[in-house]
């Protein structure tokens, strides 16, 4: 007797059912819609996510496989490829915009304590360029002969979840994004020199929002004080100074800190721009390098799910297949918190799409992956006649 659903049901059981259909009814999701529901839309998509599904056909033959396991999905039947692919090109994104902060507010609840002494929240803020065929993907002009769009993070480094996603044009630049943000007083950004825009920094100064960035090359700023370097570390420089007022604009009449830092992988200089004064040169210099967990998050994302290659190609058809790969990865981040093995990302990705529809309670697989599971009671061991078995 199967006394658990598959790995794939149980997973899909952390996403809050009633949430989901009041967003289906907020944003009338499912106005003519024929029997395909958006339910069932999101967990076709969900498993090209999780089972890395190349094209809309190994969708609907992935799930047609299975076809007596899918009641446990909250599926009559598998979709059908055309009825999957308008659903993808019609129905709004936005519900899974909103999956998303549904899932996000628990895993965030779940996330481990921070790697830092101080209180301040810390994030960091970057973009990543998907490439498109621009003969394909006609609306998201990019360059001349290329397309693109663009997925703008933002990475709270409590548990290294991304608090805020947007998907736009690959031509939008990302500071267009950046000032739409608000930070809670006190919050530390992180971000590379693409983000620099002295107003921007003026702004968060007065709202008591600290950034940590890299120095132009060309910024011309002058130092009054030299502060005392530690004797061990990457440290080479500490000052405290103003930019020129012609070159940073006239309003920008405030202190800021430069933070020179040993780069010994690359063996050069790096210049830290932040306008945080009281923290150690050493914590300025760790604050830039933990940056590098939202590269990391870009790459964990585009190898293990599919945001590279799509099955749809209209805006929303797209927009739909990021935002259940951000659902996905942050499914799989609860599975990681929740669990005593020490799972590596990739691994736990890998494990889980070849167990999708493995018989399992899945609180325990991801503790003993490993373990073989009995297939049948140990008491009906007792009743095989041992002698009626016959030599091949």
């Amino acid at each position: 007797m199967v006394k658990q659903a598959s790995l794939f049901s149980q997973l899909l059981c952390l996403v809050d059912r009633h949430h989901f259909e009041r967003e289906v009814r907020r944003l009338s999701a499912e106005r003519h819609a024929k029997g395909f529901s958006c339910w069932s839309q999101f967990v076709a998509m969900m498993f090209c996510q999780l089972a890395q599904a190349k094209s809309l056909r190994e969708i609907v033959d992935g799930l047609a496989c299975c076809e007596g396991k899918l009641r446990h999905l909250g599926l009559e039947n598998g979709p059908r490829r055309s009825t999957l692919c308008y659903a993808n090109a019609h129905r709004p994104w936005q519900l899974y915009e909103g999956v998303f902060h549904d899932l996000l507010n628990l895993a965030r609840s779940l996330a481990p304590g921070k790697s830092f002494r101080f209180k301040n929240k810390l994030f960091s803020l970057d973009a990543t360029v998907i490439d498109l065929c621009l003969s394909l993907f006609d609306w998201a002009k990019f360059r001349q002969t290329k397309g693109a769009i663009k997925l703008h993070l933002l990475l709270d480094h409590d548990g290294y979840l991304p608090v805020f996603a947007a998907v736009s044009e690959g031509r939008q630049h990302e500071l267009a994004v950046a000032r739409s943000l608000d930070f809670p007083k006190g919050s530390i950004v992180v971000m590379d020199r693409a983000f620099i825009d002295y107003k921007l920094f003026a702004k968060w100064t007065d709202q008591g929002v600290y950034f940590v960035t890299r120095l132009k090359k060309k910024a011309d700023f002058l130092a009054y004080e030299h502060r005392p370097l530690p004797t061990t570390g990457p440290v080479r420089g500490d000052q405290i100074g103003m930019l020129n007022a012609f070159v940073a604009g006239g309003w920008w009449r405030r202190e800021f800190r430069v933070v020179t830092i040993w780069d010994e992988v690359n063996q050069r200089e790096i210049q830290l721009l932040t306008n945080h004064l009281d923290f150690a040169a050493s914590t300025i210099a760790a604050i830039y390098k933990d940056r590098w967990q939202i590269e990391i998050f870009f790459k964990t994302l585009k190898q293990n799910l599919k945001i590279k290659t799509f099955v749809g190609s209209s805006a929303n058809a797209v927009r739909t297949q990021i935002w259940t790969a951000l659902i996905a990865l942050l499914l799989i981040k609860l599975l990681q918190f929740r669990s005593r093995f020490a799972w590596a990302i990739s691994n736990l990705i890998a494990l889980l799409r070849w167990n999708l529809f493995t018989y399992r309670d899945l609180w325990l697989w991801i503790d003993r992956p490993f373990d073989t599971p009995q297939q049948s009671p140990p008491q009906q061991l007792e009743f095989l006649d041992l002698d009626s078995i016959q030599p091949v």
